[in-house]
């Protein structure tokens, strides 16, 4: 007998990296379909607009202003979903960054950023999901957004694609 997850109305999905992108997409497209969002990233003004705007059309968001590079900030959001709406069925790690410039260019600093935000991010939020759905002893989705650069490197994102490769 396999798990089966609730219809994506039934549903309360977190969204990393929500104010752009595959995440801003990904949250209208869920909101459309009946699903409550939690928003996270960490634009305030885009995630206060976007959840706005969800709710002008009758749907139902709430955002967190969270960097997903500190873990206090992931596991605040998952405290934000249980506040808010009792629990949460789906946790999206999308949130990410990129870095343009040679290996030699891009400096060590700006390279740990990245690796905080599209490596350990990762790790905490699957840590935050996979904790919540076993306290509450029943299936959720956790759903990475990888790269294609995760697999294939460029010259010119070369750390970039080593900060990914935990998505495959």
């Amino acid at each position: 007998m396999g798990n089966r997850l609730k219809p994506l109305q039934n549903q309360v999905i977190v969204i990393t990296g929500a104010s752009s992108g595959i995440g801003l997409v990904t949250a209208r497209m869920a909101a459309q379909r009946g699903a409550k969002l939690v928003l996270a990233a960490r634009n305030e003004e885009a995630l206060s607009q976007l959840a706005e705007e969800i709710r002008s059309k009758g749907g139902h968001a709430t955002y967190v202003v969270a960097d997903v590079g500190k873990e206090e900030d992931v596991n605040h959001i998952a405290d934000v979903a249980i506040a808010q709406f009792g629990d949460f069925d789906t946790w999206v790690n999308n949130a990410g960054v990129s870095i343009f410039g040679f290996c030699r260019e891009v400096t060590i600093p700006d390279m740990k950023r990245m690796f905080d935000t599209n490596f350990w991010g990762v790790v905490y939020g699957s840590r935050a999901a996979v904790k919540h759905f076993g306290e509450r002893k029943s299936t959720g989705a956790l759903i990475n957004v990888g790269s294609f650069l995760g697999d294939r490197a460029a010259p010119v994102q070369s750390t970039y694609s080593a900060s990914t490769l935990l998505h495959k």
